[in-house]
């Protein structure tokens, strides 16, 4: 009764009441994140089933180009990403030969192939120059025979010793740098100490998609929307500039790369958000391309 007087009883009920609000709140939160986890894994496992569907069919179409001219082409082609690239390197790693028993060559013009590769592969060099630009392996002993497609590509080296050389700053990431995604109407820029991300910036430009029938001509509307672009870009380079890190890489619209000074570049089809679009790009931007030869 005391606390009817007080109004205590209807207070108690209403912080009841908002405590089994906050309750409900938190299992949408919690259902939310599942979902986004749920979402974020069905997308990297759509992405790498598409991977491996383009690598099938890069498969298909090197094996008609050696029906049609004869030339042995490449025995398998895969993406490898995070954790089976990983696995690659480590195999690739641990063999072990006599002195001068493995060669590494990195190979950046397909056109200019070194006579250590050409010796190396024999018939299959010209599997080698398709893949450039790679780094070749081979061992005296014929067990390997492979190029790898680094996301950093090393000056041109060639050279036979006891072992393959794949350090990791070819592969994976490593250090304090910045990476950006940059498409016409998002941008992203994080910066990372290894491969943890340790801020995000991102922001998306409205920019215009199409052009329909009336209204202003096509040459307004490319005008304009060229203009958009470029007002877009000036903010991505503003961004970019204030980026705490001495290494820089961009990655995104092949037509847009050449805007940033990039220690490297590389062409993404990372799209969606931009936490999202940087995730998928930096995933891919840090693959390697294998070529069995």
């Amino acid at each position: 009764m005391l606390d009817d007087l007080l109004g205590r009883t209807e207070l108690k009920e209403r912080i009841e009441e908002l405590e089994e609000e906050v309750r409900h709140l938190e299992r949408e939160r919690d259902a939310e994140s599942e979902r986004r986890r749920e979402a974020v894994a069905a997308r990297q496992e759509a992405e790498e089933e598409l991977n491996r569907l383009e690598d099938r069919i890069a498969d298909l179409e090197g094996r008609v180009e050696e029906d049609e001219d004869g030339s042995v082409g490449p025995r398998r082609r895969e993406r490898l990403a995070g954790g089976r690239r990983d696995e690659v390197l480590a195999r690739l790693r641990s063999l072990e030969t006599g002195p001068e028993g493995a060669l590494t060559a990195v190979v950046p013009d397909g056109h200019d192939l070194p006579e250590a590769v050409r010796e190396a592969f024999g018939d299959r060099a010209p599997a080698v120059a398709s893949a450039a630009p790679c780094v070749a392996y081979a061992d005296d002993a014929g067990l390997v025979s492979a190029t790898l497609r680094p996301a950093l590509l090393p000056d041109e080296r060639v050279e036979w010793a006891d072992g393959f050389a794949a350090p990791d700053e070819w592969y994976r990431p490593t250090g304090r740098f910045a990476f950006a995604l940059v498409r016409s109407d998002t941008f992203a820029l994080g910066v990372y100490e290894g491969a943890d991300r340790e801020s995000l910036t991102g922001f998306t430009t409205d920019v215009m998609d199409n052009h329909s029938k009336g209204g202003f001509s096509q040459g307004r509307f490319e005008r304009l929307r060229d203009g958009q672009i470029r007002d877009h870009l000036k903010r991505c380079r503003a961004a970019v500039a204030e980026a705490d890190a001495d290494r820089l890489y961009v990655a995104g619209e092949s037509t847009l790369l050449g805007e940033f000074d990039a220690d490297a570049t590389a062409s993404v089809d990372a799209t969606g958000d931009p936490d999202e679009a940087i995730d998928a790009a930096f995933r891919d931007f840090w693959s390697a391309r294998l070529v069995a030869v």
